[in-house]
């Protein structure tokens, strides 16, 4: 007679993480990755008071300002390559 063996059942939420998202016009990027989303929104919010205190800097750079978003994200659907992004989204005039 066969034995049947239950194993746990992963629970989907397991490998889900909070990414916190810039984007500026129709180009979106994550930004960071956070287990929960407390922390999440506490970068949101701090990347988002780099973007008010350095304004003036972008509209004289002629730089887009970036909009901050959250969003679930499973680690599998991460790019290989993924890096986490600086305040303003952009680093030597480059948006990543």
């Amino acid at each position: 007679m066969n034995q049947v063996v239950s194993l746990p059942l992963r629970r989907s939420g397991d490998d889900t993480l909070w990414a916190v998202v810039v984007s500026i016009g129709r180009t979106s990027r994550i930004a960071e990755i956070y287990s929960n989303r407390g922390a999440a929104l506490s970068d949101r919010a701090w990347r988002e008071q780099q973007v008010r205190a350095y304004a003036g800097f972008l509209e004289r750079a002629k730089q887009p300002v970036p909009r901050y978003s959250l969003a679930p994200v499973r680690r599998a659907d991460l790019p290989k390559a993924w890096r986490p992004l600086p305040a303003l989204g952009f680093l030597r005039g480059r948006f990543f």
